[in-house]
Formats: structure tokens, C-alpha cells, sequence
């Protein structure tokens, strides 16, 4: 089977001791990519100088909505001027938090919209993260659907409702899910997991975190994608290898990279 893990961040210390290990593992996993993400202007140079180190890895550059407010005055110009970048896919994270409360919610959504605005200038999807704010997210969508059209993209780590799923499905973005997926009281979640196009689904890791089930309690790597695949296949009664080979399809043709 190959896999592509298309959210990690690799950045993070807690890979700093090991990360030739880490890479080595997810190739035995049978994981042929990692997109690893930035959430703020150093992390993002840092998942660049990572893509550019090693050939499986691809980065994805941005602020995600948690972080806007640390901003520093020329972050926003690192992140223009590395967005057509040939080893970066994507543009995000980026989009709404109502969990933390780090940033102002206008700011958030200021940003937001500077992402989409960037990913379809420079024609490359962007990644969302939503926690708490589907409705917020949605809305936002919409208004860059109805000026715009399609929107390429991703939500990732899905843990929302088949009602923002289909609306996000409608826009054209694709759903990706992580390790809350096979967590044992995630039935909703994986009912909604069950009614995603195949051509619309992926899978990610979001390591170091939301590690899967059989690993919960250690840290998350790319490999681990392996059993957030296994859980998917069965919420959409098909098997493994047959949800490896779609994913991977979808991946490649989302970010463009072979």
C-alpha cells in the first residue's frame, strides 16, 4: 500500500532527536509523502527548509488562526513571498478557533481570508483548520465560493457534522481525517466518515498529535496514518488497500505533487 500523510508537523522539537528515524518508519508504513505544515512565519521556513532536506517531504506555509495575533510586522510578507516557492504545496494552516482563546475573532477571520485570497492567486489549495467554529468557517467559505467559484482545498482533521461536511463537499474541498477517527467514542464522527465521496476523502496524521488508536499516549508520527486508514476503510466498507490507493490518488492530484 502507499499512503500519503498530508499533515504533519515535523517542525516540532519532539522530532528534533529522531527525525531520520521517524521518515524511515513512515517508508516502511508505506507513507510516500509527508506534507509537513506551518502555523506561524518561523514554522513555516522551517517546514520549507525541511521540504527542501528531504525529497518526501512537501511544506505547507501560513498562519494558522491561533497564532495571528503573535504576528510579527513582516511575517505576513515571509509567508508572500515564499508562497510560490516550488517545494511549497499548499497555503495554511490557516482558518477559525472559538477553543482557544488566543486571537481575536476578527483578526482570525481577517487572516482567514487573506489565505484564501493568497491560495487562489498563486493556485495552490489551502489547508483549514476549524475547531469550534464550523458555522464561522462555512460562512466565510461561502462568501469566496459565490465571488470566486470551487475552492481547492482541504478541512483538515475533520471533527465536524455531516451538515458542514456536505457544505464544505459542495464547495469542492476535500475532507481529511486524523487520529480522532478511531478514537473508541468518535461513532459520530466516523458515521459522518462513512458518507464522503471517495474522491473527496484523505488522511492525515496531524503529529505530533492525536495519535491513534492502538499508540494513544505517545507521540504521533507519519506511520501512524497506517491506522487512521485501516479505521477509514471500514467506515466506508472497502478495503484498506483499495482506501490507500484512492487517498494517495486524491492527494496527488489536490497539491499536485507525484
Amino acid at each position: 500500500m502507499t499512503l500519503i500523510d498530508t499533515h504533519a508537523h515535523l517542525d516540532d522539537e519532539r522530532f528534533a532527536g529522531d527525525l531520520q528515524a521517524v521518515l524511515e518508519r513512515a517508508a516502511a508504513a508505506g507513507v510516500a509523502r509527508i506534507l509537513t505544515i506551518g502555523v506561524d512565519a518561523a514554522t513555516s521556513i522551517a517546514a520549507m527548509e525541511l521540504a527542501e532536506s528531504y525529497s518526501v517531504l512537501a511544506a505547507v506555509i501560513g498562519i494558522q488562526p491561533n497564532h495571528v495575533a503573535e504576528m510579527k510586522p513582516d511575517d505576513w510578507s515571509h509567508i508572500l513571498d515564499r508562497a510560490v516557492h516550488p517545494r511549497v504545496v499548499a497555503i495554511g494552516e490557516t482558518g477559525l478557533d472559538r477553543y482557544w482563546d488566543r486571537a481575536p475573532f476578527p483578526m482570525q477571520e481577517d487572516y482567514f481570508a487573506r489565505h484564501l485570497g493568497l491560495a487562489r492567486q498563486v493556485d495552490k489549495p489551502v489547508v483549514i483548520h476549524c475547531r469550534e467554529a464550523e458555522a464561522d468557517v462555512v460562512r466565510m467559505l461561502r462568501i469566496e465560493y459565490d465571488r470566486h467559484g470551487p475552492i481547492a482545498g482541504v478541512m483538515h482533521s475533520f471533527c465536524g457534522d455531516k451538515a458542514t461536511a456536505d457544505a464544505c463537499l459542495e464547495m469542492g474541498l476535500h475532507i481529511s481525517f486524523a487520529g480522532m477517527l478511531t478514537f473508541k467514542n468518535n461513532q459520530a464522527l466516523r458515521d459522518v466518515a462513512a458518507s464522503i465521496p471517495f474522491a473527496s476523502v484523505l488522511v492525515e496524521t496531524d503529529s505530533p498529535y492525536l495519535t491513534p488508536v492502538p499508540h494513544r499516549g505517545k507521540r504521533n508520527e507519519p506511520a501512524y496514518v497506517a491506522h487512521t486508514a485501516a479505521c477509514l476503510a471500514e467506515c466506508l466498507g472497502i478495503t484498506p488497500e483499495r482506501l490507500a490507493e484512492q487517498t494517495t490518488r486524491n492527494a496527488r492530484l489536490l497539491f499536485k505533487i507525484s
